[in-house]
């Protein structure tokens, strides 16, 4: 019963420290050292003995970032009905490390030999070891190291206990690990120098279509003369002033005529293809209603004679009538420039 719950412990500890693997790269720790312990001895029923205590000292050195082997020795010492009992013995001892960290868990498997005194019967046995424990480091050169074990003992026909030469036991040992030598230390790694970014050409003050942009910025090279341009010299807006139509018409005049085949011809090379609005607007001459109807009629005009010339921009004539003035029209310069037809890039 004691083994099956031994083992069981052995097991859980070490399943439960598991999830606590979260290493950190370091610099490989190779160094020796000497682990003094004291242990506390659970003994198992077929010893008909008493709990003890003993104490011992290994010699260990750390292999890589997982492995630690080690030879220790040690002393135990207990009563009992065919007492007192005397443990002397060594093991070899191979631990297994979850990670290093400040605090390290590990499992180990030992094996050795035990010389067993119960009274003055006394005899030379194998004993093997499974368990799991932890170490928790206080300075580079001095660690704390607790494990708890379950034993197995088997004294080879020597009799030392009559009627059995198989014992089963559990040691907890508590102690320290004393590393020779200074711990390794992440080297630092030289900083690279900064790379020297190369020059920027200062943009260039040509604007050759004389939009407001330079040409190193201009992402619409070729904008309609007069037209109103967004930070990427990108057309948003042409306002056509003067006189385009026949008085109280929306017939175009000749002057209108050869002003628009230039827009025309604008429109055809100029690469990008928005949609545009193209919208009527008048003075404040009539009333509201005919206006509107008037500067439909004249931005539908105006749409009409682009799409003749061969735009391929999707054309959309709307009529504003006197709702949108740009200057006064109490004065007949004012009503002039409220007399106008403006193209409107849609963006999206």
């Amino acid at each position: 019963m004691l083994k099956k719950k031994l083992l069981t412990l052995a097991a859980l500890a070490s399943v439960g420290i598991l999830p606590l693997a979260q290493a950190a790269d370091q610099i490989q720790d190779d160094r020796w050292y000497i682990s003094p312990f004291a242990s506390f001895v659970k003994s198992g029923g077929d010893r008909r003995a008493s709990d003890g205590w003993g104490g011992g000292l290994g010699i260990g050195k750390i292999l890589d970032k997982h492995f630690n082997v080690e030879v220790k020795g040690f002393y135990e010492g207990f009563g009992g009905d065919n007492g007192p009992w005397d443990l002397a013995g060594g093991t070899a001892d191979l631990q297994y490390y979850f990670f290093r960290d400040k605090f390290s868990p590990y499992a180990v498997v030992a094996a050795g030999a035990m010389n067993t005194c119960a009274s003055a019967n006394c005899g030379v046995g194998v004993i093997g070891e499974a368990g799991a424990g932890f170490t928790y480091e206080l300075h580079d050169n001095f660690l704390l190291r607790s494990d708890v074990r379950y034993r197995y003992n088997n004294n080879l026909n020597a009799q030392v206990q009559p009627g059995t030469d198989e014992f089963h036991d559990m040691t907890v040992n508590v102690g320290f690990v004393i590393p020779f030598g200074d711990k390794p230390k992440s080297e630092s790694k030289p900083i690279a120098p900064i790379a020297a970014s190369t020059p920027v050409a200062s943009c260039s003050t040509l604007d050759t279509d004389s939009d407001g942009v330079n040409d190193c910025l201009d992402k619409c090279p070729g904008t309609i003369k007069g037209s109103k341009v967004n930070n990427a010299g990108c057309p948003i807006r042409l306002v056509l002033t003067g006189q385009h139509f026949k008085y109280d018409s929306a017939e175009l005049t000749l002057n209108a005529k050869e002003l628009l085949d230039g827009v025309a011809g604008n429109l055809i090379s100029y690469p990008q293809k928005n949609d545009i609005e193209v919208q009527g607007h008048t003075s404040s001459e009539g009333s509201n209603a005919y206006n509107m109807k008037l500067s439909q009629r004249r931005a539908k005009s105006v749409v009409d004679y682009l799409k003749m010339k061969g735009v391929t921009n999707r054309l959309n004539a709307k009529g504003y009538g006197e709702t949108q003035p740009i200057a006064d029209n109490r004065t007949e310069a004012g009503k002039a420039e409220n007399r106008r037809v403006e193209l409107i890039w849609i963006e999206y």
